[in-house]
């Protein structure tokens, strides 16, 4: 006997009671299966599903119930009000990092034309966000990825931002010889290799080499600070991402090697996860403060 086809408020319902997932998520599965925006659901919700259309959101709830994020079963994600596609190639743009993007355009606020180099830009969330609020600008998007930096050229293109460049490689040998920058920032890799929050929320699915960074996740931290000297302007900065617990360590790394202003701002749940500094001058000399803001 014939199934018989399914409304989009039956399917909903159903999808939520069975697997538990919530209405919000069954929403954004059934509308990606539609190829449609959620608020056609409510417009047509006694519309029938074809069979082809049915299949789909089952397939995607299998999906989503296996543990694969959202975003990557959708291939978008918003940021900063903006949308971006997103692969298994890049992390997932999180809320908590558009703190760095705040940061940034604090730090860069009194400058006519700045220039800013965003290192490992993933799907390019962040340069995105500042080239889109800061058309003066002009950002070098780096990543050591071919993939990934084909996703982050594809938002880029899409969202029709011209004052962004890219550069393959891995970090700082992906930017242009002789050239320095009123600001670097970074969302590094900074989580220990066998962390076990590794095995949560959906990271398993997410690209193994832009998550771990050595033993205690500040390999990479460790080389950005000691590094970006050598491309900064006089008076700039360098903005890194890092983990809730690394703050104190971050902090101690700049210190060492001699930045100035250093500072460290919390996220929307009260966590360290920014700390910045300026250049260090000659003498070496640094001071840190933890901003609780």
């Amino acid at each position: 006997m014939t199934k018989a086809p399914c409304t989009i408020a039956t399917s909903l319902s159903h999808a939520t009671k069975s697997t538990g997932i919530s209405r919000l998520e069954a929403e954004i599965l059934l509308a990606h299966a539609l190829n449609k925006n959620r608020s056609y659901l409510y417009a047509w919700s006694e519309q029938l599903l074809s069979i082809e259309q049915e299949q789909s959101f089952l397939e995607y709830l299998r999906r989503h119930n296996q543990g694969e994020p959202l975003a990557y079963i959708t291939g978008i994600k918003e940021f900063w009000s903006l949308t971006l596609k997103v692969t298994p190639d890049t992390l997932i743009p999180r809320p908590e990092t558009e703190l760095m993007v705040e940061r940034a355009l604090e730090l860069t606020r009194e400058i006519i034309h700045p220039t800013i180099a965003d290192l490992g830009t993933g799907s390019g969330a962040i340069a995105a966000a500042l080239a889109s609020e800061l058309p003066n600008c002009s950002i070098m998007a780096t990543d050591f990825s071919v993939q990934t930096l084909a996703v982050a050229q594809f938002n880029f293109k899409k969202l029709g931002l011209n004052n962004i460049q890219t550069g393959i490689g891995s970090w700082f040998r992906a930017l242009p010889a002789g050239e320095a920058f009123d600001l670097i920032l970074s969302n590094p890799p900074y989580v220990a290799e066998h962390d076990p929050h590794l095995l949560e929320d959906g990271l398993p699915w997410e690209p193994a080499a832009a998550l771990t960074a050595g033993k205690d996740g500040l390999d990479d931290i460790r080389h950005l600070i000691k590094s970006a000297p050598d491309h900064l302007v006089t008076e700039g900065w360098l903005l890194l991402e890092h983990g809730y617990d690394q703050g104190q360590a971050v902090r101690q790394l700049f210190a060492e090697s001699g930045y100035r202003e250093i500072t460290t701002h919390m996220d929307l749940e009260q966590r360290e996860r920014l700390t910045e500094g300026r250049r260090p001058v000659d003498d070496g000399a640094g001071s840190t403060k933890n901003n609780n803001r």
